[in-house]
């Protein structure tokens, strides 16, 4: 395997399971040490497990739910205390979308999509910018979706937060673009996952991509190489 990532800390949030799993596994056995955040500590532990036993160093496994903000301002104070940088933030947790009619959709619904999909990757980026501009190559990728751009009947709320989220990135990458930090954002298209079955419980599972089919193309946004920014790339399969 080659380890391409040596060296570079990386923080992975989603990393529990589904695509967040398979790129944190993926960085960290390229050599990279993972800061993995999710809610499940047993898919943490795995992913550990998994790292371990293909010759990477051990995680640091960070269980939280990503609505507790305060929670990610002290993870910025931690990574400074330990690293005094970070080199890789991959912003891939999402709640599941919820498929109503706009005039439907419940407040706390709404509200709970907002701060998971917005709001937490805003608090990241507030906690973790100084440290990304330590790295002499700092690599930003946030997870977006399709809907963002799309007017499709019953997405409303995914599309929303999807759009906020591209707008915001977009933001901080034209802001950070005279710096040594890359922000974009990664579209890895309809996945076979728990969230999108969630979301359409009758497709077929075998007509979508696994998550670690994507994963390649999301590492070269990763490495010190990566030279684009601002930009939302779209996974193309063969």
């Amino acid at each position: 395997m080659e380890r391409d990532f040596d060296g570079r800390v990386a923080l992975v949030t989603g990393a529990s399971r589904g695509l967040g799993y398979q790129i944190a596994r993926e960085l960290g056995v390229r050599g990279a040490h993972v800061i993995a955040l999710a809610r499940t500590v047993g898919g943490l532990e795995e992913l550990d497990d998994d790292i371990k036993a293909d010759g990477g160093e051990a995680a640091t496994l960070v269980p939280v739910d990503l609505k507790d903000f305060d929670a990610l301002d002290r993870l910025g104070a931690a990574i400074f205390k330990r690293w005094k940088k970070l080199d890789i933030l991959v912003g891939n947790a999402a709640l599941a979308a919820t498929l109503s009619p706009v005039g439907h959709i419940k407040v706390k619904t709404f509200t709970e999509a907002l701060d998971t999909n917005v709001t937490a990757n805003w608090r990241l980026i507030r906690s973790l910018d100084p440290l990304l501009r330590q790295s002499d190559a700092g690599r930003a990728v946030f997870l977006t979706a399709a809907q963002a751009h799309t007017a499709t009947p019953f997405w409303s709320l995914h599309a929303a937060t999807k759009a906020a989220l591209e707008a915001m990135v977009k933001t901080w990458a034209a802001e950070t673009q005279k710096s040594n930090l890359r922000v974009n954002l990664f579209d890895p298209g309809p996945l076979r996952t728990g969230l999108r079955a969630k979301t359409m419980p009758g497709e077929d599972p075998d007509t979508l991509t696994e998550p670690v089919e994507v994963v390649p193309s999301l590492l070269k946004l990763l490495g010190p190489d990566a030279t684009q920014t601002g930009q939302v790339i779209r996974y193309l399969s063969d």
